[in-house]
């Protein structure tokens, strides 16, 4: 079974195996008073940006843990890198979407105010996509990655629209997943190698036609998921499993 998962602040190259340090804060005291972790128990800790530390537990109080660390490593960022732009959705599903995601290996996430959008930030923004951030953290833990998403700012239909355009630009593929497309997403995209590529959501009530036209425009491409529709909280997942499977296929075979 693998080792229970901390998020910590610490570079690699400052903690070296033999490094005495200590987990306090929120994390310590989750470790120690919830999970109850005991002395010689092996946990990792993780920075959120590729950062591992093996860790064995050598003191444990109310609200922290003293450890030694047994290995420290970098981890590459996953490859493909996958952006997830999620349409704010009603009823919780946007952020079970960000949590499967996370699990899945996206690489970041932006929330998307769609035209067809119920669910509305407007005013809460910050408080808003912190809630996203949090999600995202505990799934990351959960799934124990090193690496965590980030939550950035919601974005427009028209500003998105920019964001896709200028990726196009610079060949980066931004893919619309839409129950009216005719290619499936396994056959339009190209995992080989290094690759930087978007996903794009829509809300309950689908993308629409204004957004799309905006969206092919841009230079982003509608595609197929499966024979069936999929929920707002499902589809990103699936897509990032899909381009995840392949990628890994396509460095199997290399």
């Amino acid at each position: 079974m693998s080792a229970p998962c901390y998020v910590a602040t610490f570079t690699v190259d400052t903690t070296p195996p033999g490094t005495h340090t200590r987990l306090d804060g929120s994390e310590g005291h989750h470790a120690a008073t919830v999970r109850r972790t005991r002395t010689g128990e092996r946990i990792d800790l993780v920075n959120g940006s590729g950062g591992r530390l093996v860790c064995e537990v050598t003191a444990v109080s109310k609200a922290s843990l003293d450890l030694t660390v047994l290995a420290a490593t970098e981890e590459p960022m996953p490859n493909p890198r996958i952006t997830l732009v999620q349409a704010l959705a009603k009823g919780g599903r946007d952020e079970q979407a960000v949590e499967t995601a996370t699990e899945f290996g996206v690489a970041a996430i932006i929330p998307w105010h769609a035209e067809r959008s119920i669910a509305n930030w407007r005013g809460k923004e910050e408080k808003a996509r912190a809630r996203w951030q949090s999600t995202a953290v505990a799934a990351a833990k959960q799934s124990r990655r090193a690496w965590i998403p980030e939550v950035s700012e919601p974005l427009t239909t028209a500003a998105l629209a920019d964001l896709l355009a200028t990726r196009s630009a610079a060949g980066e593929p931004t893919f619309v997943c839409h129950e009216e497309a005719t290619a499936p997403l396994a056959r339009l995209v190209d995992v080989a190698g290094d690759q930087d590529i978007f996903v794009v959501v829509g809300p309950e009530g689908g993308i629409s036609p204004h957004e799309i036209e905006l969206f092919e425009k841009a230079g982003a491409t509608t595609c197929l998921l499966g024979t069936h529709v999929l929920r707002s909280a499902t589809a990103g997942p699936y897509a990032i499993a899909t381009l995840m499977a392949l990628g890994t296929t396509l460095r199997a075979n290399d």
